[in-house]
């Protein structure tokens, strides 16, 4: 894929005949035969928002995002669902192929395919057979598998935050080897197919969102952390301490968590209190089982302090907030802010907070951080209602993954113009374009789900 990238940028910035050009050419030639002699069989496909070769699918991380992001649009722009290698191709070949690809054209997809096939066809280039997108039953069937692998492992995380913090509200001490393991499951999960699990944290249970606010801010967590390329050892060092980020809550009183007026000054003391009372109880979690690192410790203490070091709990001397603590940070204050709670029954839109985020310097965030946080998530996060230029109504379902079209995600189509619902709903890329280069929707703006009487997650699960 790499070499593929190289030589569509190359074409685009020199003419053909430059060294540059024809040097990334050969190289993917090279790559390509390479490939084929050694399996066999040569087919590039997309499924979904998935690149695969020949039957593996590719991972996504920091270090190729934007390259995957762009042959994705191309693509999809091109209605190329598969790229079939089967004869030895020369440079000459690759050049007409990758031209016809990156070339800007008002077509629709569909007559773009029809064009790329005949020029090539025209050129007498037998090299490639180029297959339109077409979802097939394994396609399904894996979308259907990673709906329900998300499922479990949300609610098995769910079930197992809920145990550890009513144990530490009684007294007793929780099994952080199972603790773990929800963390391992969770980063298996975000690695092998995050938009599932992303679009689990849109679904809020108003009466669990003590334990539900935990793990959202785990996957918002590792999902970003993902994203600036950390490790898989360090994506489960950066889960857990998400995952333990609010556990000193468990020793503030219940009647103080879930009382609906304004706090009084001694009652904000003990809500303010709840950082450093988590590092205690993860202390006493490394005493007594020494599988606890100091990070999450150190998470704990800061989520709720600023860049400047300002907001709470109050630091003594200078010190640089951690990676790990504003990474948290980011993730809390976004779940906090799009979720209801007993004192706060007004869920602000997503689109909203992150645009908060972003201009608002009062927050004390980091703002390299807050980019990438919005570059995860889209302009319209997913669990967005959105109403289009053709007053359809539809849910965000998942961000787009060419950082270019952000502001056009993958929606679900839940009503047409004149309101009546749609079943199933009809999901749609926005990034695509019809006949003319036109987009057949956009987003005019966002809606609150309560006017519509639309619950988000029961579109996302």
């Amino acid at each position: 894929m790499i070499a593929f990238y190289a030589a569509l940028r190359a074409i685009k910035l020199y003419p053909l005949e430059h060294s540059a050009v024809q040097r990334t050419l050969a190289e993917l030639a090279q790559v390509a035969e390479e490939l084929r002699a050694e399996e066999g069989e040569l087919e590039f496909s997309i499924s979904g928002e998935f690149i695969f070769l020949n039957e593996t699918r590719l991972r996504l991380d920091l270090s190729n995002y934007a390259t995957f992001g762009h042959i994705l649009t191309l693509c999809k722009l091109a209605g190329i669902g598969a790229i079939h290698v089967g004869t030895k191709g020369a440079a000459r070949d690759w050049s007409l192929l990758l031209s016809l690809l990156g070339s800007e054209t008002k077509s629709s997809p569909a007559e773009r395919f029809k064009e790329i096939v005949s020029r090539l066809k025209e050129a007498k280039i037998e090299t490639f057979q180029l297959d339109a997108p077409a979802e097939t039953a394994s396609d399904k069937e894996f979308n259907e598998e990673a709906k329900a692998a998300a499922n479990r492992t949300y609610s098995q995380s769910v079930a197992v935050t809920k145990d550890v913090i009513n144990s530490v509200r009684i007294g007793k001490t929780p099994n952080i080897r199972k603790i773990k393991r929800v963390v391992q499951g969770i980063v298996d999960q975000v690695l092998n197919e995050e938009t599932s699990l992303i679009g689990l944290t849109a679904i809020r249970d108003y009466d669990e969102y003590t334990f539900t606010h935990s793990v959202n801010v785990c996957i918002f967590s590792i999902a970003l952390g993902r994203r600036l390329g950390m490790t898989k050892l360090q994506l489960y060092e950066l889960g857990l301490a998400a995952l333990m980020h609010d556990i000193g809550k468990s020793r503030v009183p219940l009647d103080l968590l879930q009382k609906t007026g304004e706090l009084t000054d001694e009652e904000w003391k003990w809500m303010a209190a709840h950082p450093w009372l988590g590092v205690l109880v993860l202390f006493q979690f490394r005493r007594q089982q020494e599988e606890l690192s100091y990070r999450a410790m150190t998470v704990c203490q800061e989520h709720h302090m600023k860049t400047d070091l300002t907001g709470y709990p109050k630091c003594v001397r200078s010190r640089q907030v951690s990676l790990l603590s504003k990474i948290v940070s980011i993730a809390d204050g976004y779940d906090a802010a799009t979720s209801r709670r007993v004192y706060k029954t007004e869920a602000l839109a997503p689109s909203a907070v992150l645009e908060e985020m972003r201009d608002n310097p009062r927050r004390g965030l980091d703002p390299v951080l807050v980019k990438a946080f919005i570059n995860l998530l889209g302009i319209y996060p997913v669990g967005t209602l959105v109403v289009l230029d053709t007053f359809e109504l539809a849910v965000v379902s998942a961000a787009n993954p060419n950082p270019e079209s952000l502001s056009r995600p993958i929606v679900k189509i839940i009503s047409d113009a004149q309101g009546n619902r749609i079943a199933p709903p009809l999901q749609v890329d926005l990034a695509v374009p019809e006949a003319g280069g036109q987009y057949a929707r956009t987003i005019i703006k966002t809606a609150d789900p309560d006017r519509y009487g639309v619950t988000p997650g029961d579109y996302l699960i």
